[in-house]
């Protein structure tokens, strides 16, 4: 465990990092101070658990020998109870483990967006809106909603918020893709099955994200508008609401949920900074692939799971199988089965490849 955990590692980057977190000239450089502190506040909480399994390891064995050597029933008891506690506790270090991606421990900005199927569609995309903020809030995750796109008759066009937590990029990056459902439409009078389609978009937030990526204002169309929720009903009467529109790349986003013109272009610029990073990121990656000669997997509208209400009730995941036919629980935020499982097939991915190319 001590060996899986890279526990002996983290110590040493721990010692580093409190060297330079103890030297004054650090905060000249804010943006590194934030990184160096972040990262040191992970290690300590990261370390911190270890310890405190190690010592419940080490208190359950001495209790379990007593049990034994007195024949303690009750004591006994409490070393099954303790065994299984501990047991809960190896899931979430083992996860914090498959979590150590460069990004993974950041916030995540979180896109829903309607697909094929139309009402159907923007009903199931605002379903899907639903279960991903009820997963956030059973995990005691902070959520900033910035904008929120209404259908013509019911559902939503497209969502996006920021998910604040630990690990919450890492985490929600399993639910990156194109989401499947398959149900008798409450929208047909003559009550048919119908499919429809929705996706799902996470990036990482970037601290200091200014120094990440320039974006010149000639390059951005900026619209002022007053922002509005269903059936077109001014929240204010100001024209508070923002959206910016690169021009080279055609990405788009908008923020309307502060108070004032200025937050939410504030808000818009971080969300299309954080954008155009990943998409860098990801053109890096998809030249890497080109020279190594292989065919990278197309993460971005790739269907990834199927929600079947209808004949039966089953959801299933199409990369990992992990199946469940409790799919009142799924949409009510019950994912970190599907997430877990995500996570693992991720890792084995990676280590297969690691091995294919002869690192391991």
């Amino acid at each position: 465990m001590k060996e899986y955990l890279d526990v002996d590692g983290k110590r040493r980057r721990l010692t580093e990092l409190q060297g330079e977190a103890g030297d004054p000239a650090l905060w000249d450089d804010q943006a590194r101070a934030q990184r160096v502190m972040t990262e040191l506040r992970r290690l300590e909480d990261d370390l911190g658990r270890y310890d405190a399994f190690a010592q419940k390891l080490a208190d359950l064995e001495t209790l379990e020998q007593l049990a034994r050597e007195e024949n303690d029933e009750d004591a006994a008891v409490e070393v099954a109870q303790g065994v299984a506690a501990l047991e809960r506790e190896i899931a979430e270090l083992e996860l914090r483990v498959l979590l150590s991606g460069e990004y993974d421990h950041r916030d995540g900005v979180v896109t829903v967006h309607a697909g094929a199927g139309g009402t159907d569609s923007q009903d199931w995309a605002e379903m899907l809106q639903r279960m991903l903020l009820r997963w956030c809030e059973h995990r005691g995750f902070g959520v900033d909603v910035h904008d929120v796109q209404h259908g013509d008759e019911a559902g939503i066009r497209s969502a996006t918020f920021t998910v604040h937590g630990d690990r919450a990029y890492g985490l929600l990056q399993a639910e990156r893709g194109v989401h499947r459902l398959v149900r008798i439409s409450p929208f047909d009078s003559q009550k048919r099955r119908h499919t429809a389609f929705a996706s799902v978009d996470v990036i990482p937030v970037f601290e200091a994200v200014d120094d990440h990526v320039e974006v010149p204002e000639e390059e951005l169309r900026i619209d002022t508008f007053r922002s509005s929720g269903p059936g077109g009903q001014s929240v204010n009467t100001t024209d508070s609401a923002v959206r910016i529109n690169h021009l080279p790349t055609g990405i788009v986003v908008q923020c309307q949920d502060q108070k004032s013109q200025l937050q939410n272009k504030t808000v818009a610029m971080n969300l299309l900074k954080a954008k155009l990073a990943e998409r860098a990121r990801a053109e890096r990656q998809a030249e890497i692939d080109a020279v190594r000669g292989e065919q990278a997997d197309v993460a971005w509208g790739s269907q990834i799971r199927s929600y079947v209400l209808h004949p039966y009730q089953m959801v299933k995941d199409l990369r990992t199988g992990h199946e469940t036919g409790n799919t009142d629980a799924v949409l009510d935020g019950d994912l970190d089965a599907f997430i877990e499982a995500f996570l693992q097939w991720k890792a084995r991915g990676e280590q297969q490849e690691r091995v294919g190319e002869g690192h391991v």
